[in-house]
């Protein structure tokens, strides 16, 4: 009894010192807990996918949009050339989120911080443009009310911006933990989990935009 109580004492200290208590696989809570939150996700952004493509081929039976396709309306509206720089911007803001972790591991808090915040960056220019993005559509007569392929195009878009801007307030959280000196290599683990949803949220926006932009 005696020499289990010893075994099992230093594994709870460590445990409790990193504070990520671990599954049987091996995996903390905290990451299965972001890998099921990514799952549900997937099943959320899969279902406002689906519901923007079948309202993009009946496009042409909405008012105002009679005898036009959704081609008609990108061609019309959407800038692709733009969308296609903001989305270079937040793809590259994935690559910024892998060096600020590489950095917390070699203990390099400078370089975390300098890469946390350029990753932010990354993030704020990517929903400023996609701010730009709406209000020129509204300015083109294409609200969120006005049919029902303008709403799922709205609420597709919009609520993946919203995924964004909470990436966006966590990093900057990890930020000011750095800068306080409360993120030591031994939380990168936390990083990692934010990063995994960052890098969630950029995958995303891929398929989004092929399929809204790209794809006739």
């Amino acid at each position: 009894m005696a020499d289990t109580a010893t075994i099992a004492a230093p594994a709870a200290h460590d445990e409790h010192e990193h504070g990520h208590g671990h599954t049987n696989t091996g995996i903390s809570h905290e990451k299965v807990g972001m890998w099921v939150f990514l799952a549900s996700d997937c099943l959320l952004f899969g279902g406002l996918i689906s519901t923007f493509l079948l309202y993009k081929q009946k496009i042409g039976e909405f008012a105002g949009f009679e005898g036009r396709t959704a081609n008609d309306l990108g061609a019309e509206i959407f800038d692709i050339p733009f969308t296609s720089v903001s989305s270079f911007v937040l793809l590259m803001s994935s690559l910024t989120m892998v060096l600020a972790l590489s950095a917390l591991h070699r203990e390099d808090h400078r370089r975390t911080r300098i890469w946390l915040l350029t990753t932010a960056a990354l993030g704020s220019l990517f929903i400023a443009g996609q701010v730009y993005e709406f209000t020129a559509f509204y300015r083109e007569g294409l609200g969120y009310t006005t049919n029902i392929f303008s709403s799922a195009f709205y609420t597709l878009t919009g609520f993946h911006g919203v995924h964004v801007t909470i990436g966006i307030i966590m990093l900057m959280s990890l930020f000011v933990l750095s800068l306080r000196g409360r993120l030591p290599s031994k939380s990168a683990e936390t990083v990692e989990i934010v990063g995994l949803y960052w890098h969630f949220v950029d995958i995303v926006w891929v398929v989004i935009f092929a399929v809204v932009y790209l794809i006739p």
